[in-house]
Formats: C-alpha cells, sequence, structure tokens
C-alpha cells in the first residue's frame, strides 16, 4: 500500500543505509531529550534556583534600607562598614542621589527574578534599579537622602557555571553516539556482506570466502543464502550433466549414420540425409549451449567493447561475411566483470540473428553509464511486433508471423542469450530500431 501523508514527503530525505537509518533512529530521540532536558534546565530550574537565591539578597538590600531611614548619619557608617563586611560585596551610599521609577525592561532570567524578587521585599514606595553584569550585580535602592548601592557578586545570584551542565550532556551524548556507531558497525556490517554476496551471486561471480556471522537472525538469512546457493548451482551441474549425456548418447547413432552415408553413392536423398544430419548436430549443440549456462566459467575483468568486435567477426565469419559489414560504435574501454566465452555467446547470438534477418545494414553500439554497460544490435530488417517481443525468449519457441527468429534453428537462440544475460545479473530487451528492424539490448550491471 502507497504511503500517503506527510512520511511520503519524509520518506524523500531519509538516508537510504540500514546503518545510517538505525544511527538516526538513535540520535534523533537522544537530541530530543537533550533538547527537553535542557529547556526544563534553563527555563525552569535554573529561574527558580535564581529566584532562591535572589530573595537572601533582596532581603539584604531591603534590610539595609530601612536601616539607612532609621539610623544617625554616623550610626548609618558604621552598619554600613559592618553590613559590607560580613556580608562579602561593597555596600555604598550614595548622598543626593535620586532614582526614577524602574521601567522592569528584563534582559535575562537573572534580571526578571531580581526585580520580582526585591519588588516584593522592598517597601512599595521606595524606587528599585537591578543591573546584571558579567561578574556582579548592582542593586540600586532609593533611601530617604540617596541612593543605597550594593554590589553584588554574580556568584551570590545565580547557578555557577551553568555551561558545565551543557558540557557534560554534550560529551556524554557524544560518548555515548560514538558506541552507538562502533555497536551499529559491528552489527549492520554481517548484513552488508550478506547483500554484496547475494549481488556477487546474481551477477554470476563466484562468492567462496562468505561465512555466515553477526546476529542469530542475519546468521539464518545468511545461511539460507548458501543453501539456497548450494542448490541452484547443483541443479545448474546437474541440468547440463544430464544433457551432455543425451548430446553424447544421440551423437553416437549420427555418427554411425554419417559414416554408413559417406560409404553410399551420392544421390539428391544422401544430400537431403546429410544435411539433415548436419541441421540434427547444430541443435544438439544448441540444447548443450542452453543447458549448459553459466557453466564453470569463471568472471574476469573483461573490456565489452573488444568482446562485441570479437562477438561481430565469429558471427560474420559464420555466414561467409566479413565483419565490416557490420558497423561498430564503442566508447572506448569498457571494462567488467563477465564470463566472456558465455557472454561472447550471448552477443554472437544476437548479432547472428541481425545477420539473419537486416537487409543491408546492421550496427553494434556499447556503451557505459554509472550503473550499466551495454551492447545494443540494432537492423533494418521487418523486426518483432510489440506484444509478441517477450514469446520470441521462450525457449524452443517459433514465432509463426512476422520476423520468424527462429527459422531453420532450434528455437534457443534467443532463449541462450537472455540466460547468459541474465546469470550476469543483466537482461536482454527488443525494441523497436531507428533502422527500421529490430534493437536487441544487452544490459549489464557494471
Amino acid at each position: 500500500m502507497p504511503q500517503v501523508g506527510p512520511f511520503r514527503y519524509v520518506k524523500r530525505y531519509m538516508p537510504r543505509g540500514l546503518f545510517w537509518r538505525s544511527l538516526l533512529i538513535i540520535v534523533t530521540p537522544m537530541i530530543l531529550l537533550q533538547a527537553v532536558v535542557s529547556y526544563v534546565f534553563f527555563e525552569r530550574d535554573l529561574e527558580t534556583t535564581t529566584r532562591w537565591m535572589a530573595r537572601d539578597i533582596a532581603a539584604d538590600a531591603a534590610f539595609l534600607a530601612a536601616i539607612e531611614d532609621s539610623h544617625t548619619d554616623a550610626e548609618r557608617v558604621k552598619l554600613r562598614a559592618l553590613a559590607a563586611q560580613r556580608l562579602g560585596y561593597p555596600v555604598v551610599f550614595e548622598p543626593g542621589a535620586s532614582l526614577s521609577p524602574p521601567t522592569h525592561v528584563h534582559f535575562s532570567t537573572i534580571d526578571r527574578a531580581l526585580d520580582e524578587v526585591i519588588a516584593q521585599q522592598v517597601e512599595g514606595s521606595r524606587n528599585f534599579v537591578a543591573d546584571a553584569g558579567d561578574s556582579t550585580i548592582t542593586i540600586r535602592i532609593g533611601v530617604h537622602d540617596g541612593v543605597l548601592r550594593l554590589e553584588v557578586p554574580r556568584s551570590r545570584v545565580t547557578v555557577t557555571s551553568p555551561d558545565i551542565f551543557i558540557v557534560w550532556m554534550v560529551g556524554s551524548a557524544l560518548i555515548l553516539l560514538a558506541i552507538a556507531i562502533l555497536f551499529l558497525r559491528n552489527q549492520v556490517r554481517p548484513i552488508e556482506q550478506l547483500a554484496l554476496a547475494s549481488e556477487a551471486f546474481g551477477k554470476g561471480r563466484s562468492v567462496p570466502d562468505f561465512k555466515p556471522y553477526g546476529a542469530s537472525e542475519v546468521r539464518r538469512a545468511a545461511q539460507a543464502f548458501l543453501t539456497m546457493r548450494q542448490r541452484i548451482e547443483r541443479h545448474v551441474s546437474q541440468r547440463t550433466e544430464m544433457l551432455a549425456g543425451i548430446s553424447h548418447d544421440m551423437k553416437t547413432p549420427l555418427s554411425r549414420m554419417k559414416l554408413q552415408i559417406a560409404m553410399m553413392p551420392e544421390s539428391p536423398d544422401i544430400q537431403e540425409m546429410r544435411g539433415d544430419i548436419a541441421e540434427m548436430e547444430h541443435m544438439l549443440d544448441e540444447y548443450l549451449d542452453f543447458a549448459r549456462g553459466e557453466g564453470g566459467e569463471q568472471s574476469t575483468l573483461e573490456d565489452l567493447s573488444d568482446l562485441a568486435r570479437d562477438a561481430a567477426a565469429t558471427a560474420a565469419g559464420a555466414r561467409g561475411m566479413e565483419s565490416a559489414d557490420i558497423t561498430i560504435d564503442t566508447a572506448g574501454l569498457i571494462e567488467i566483470y563477465m564470463k566472456r566465452k558465455a557472454l561472447r555467446r550471448c552477443v554472437t547470438n544476437l548479432i547472428d540473428n541481425a545477420l539473419k534477418f537486416g537487409r543491408n545494414t546492421v550496427r553494434v553500439t556499447v556503451s557505459r553509464d554509472e550503473r550499466f554497460a551495454r551492447v545494443v544490435i540494432e537492423d533494418d530488417g521487418p523486426g518483432i511486433p510489440a506484444e509478441r517481443r517477450e514469446e520470441a525468449f521462450r525457449p524452443f519457441h517459433r514465432l509463426d508471423q512476422g520476423r520468424n527468429l527462429q527459422a531453420a534453428g532450434s528455437g534457443l537462440g534467443l532463449a541462450i542469450a537472455r540466460d547468459i544475460a541474465r546469470s550476469h545479473g543483466g537482461d536482454v530487451m527488443l525494441d523497436a530500431s531507428s533502422l527500421g528492424g529490430l534493437k536487441a539490448t544487452v544490459r549489464l550491471p557494471v
């Protein structure tokens, strides 16, 4: 069922790899949790703590202001000196100064907490100003004959070094993230190895050193892959051996028939029999080629352009033509892993069909992009209707109308070509050619 709603748009920006998706699952809740904790700490707990600490400073300021209004000048001087000594911060009297009513512009949590707490402690008729600096907080309170200024250390009003909380939180998050990356890498690596082994096997390459390891579920999947690979290889081997035996057994009486015909006098009937025997031998060879499939050939790094030229020369030579009759357009050196003999047979079959049904022109184009290498064979023959192109790949099947690709053949040419391409992880596709005939494309992963 297709995804609808916002998840469809979120999916576009999600990483595709299992490792990065798993890491995102771990990191996202961690970041959200830290954001919530930071908000609660700085906007709630920090403000509450600041209010409690500011309440003591506000009480000191209110008490000192009351003393200024209730004692003589000589007593006030002594009491200010004693208060500065006991409280640990300067207490200064500014005679004749005055304060305007406060505007209460709050730039931080400390400003807001000080204003609210001092307003609760100080008598309503007094004006006051609290300015928070980098190292001190200056509180100025109006008295009857001036202004009382208190230079309070910032550490007395707010929590010291709240940044340490951020450092510890970020540091612990980085440590947990490093542990998560190591753990995820060890958990994802077996899955990556299984994917690489499956991909290599799908492209027809051997995977001799793959062994199951990792979590139990991954081990089970890897063991299932090994079992499947063994069954496929055993099936291919048994099919090859069976048809090879059939081919051998049938060629024995054919050889006797050829010997008997060679000893008979020439006649039109003998020539027809000789042609029938040659056709039967050719059909047996094609059956064996189809059954052999991948065979025991190992994949090697080869030049696809060179293989196309070799296949064109082979197909042209088999029909008594020159390879110069085939236009070959290559993009230079295109190296991919392939089973050269098998892939050459695939391309040769397709070029042979193009030579068989093309009128004047056969064109072979070799190209490559980031994902695939392609060999395109085009001709100017009658072509195949679009609705019958897949039908042409059926083994032992002959088309009854239009371009009969299987005329005078066993019906296995295209089936063999597609079987070989798919054993390399690719495919063979048919389409209409710009030359007017058929276009066969061999697409191979790089």
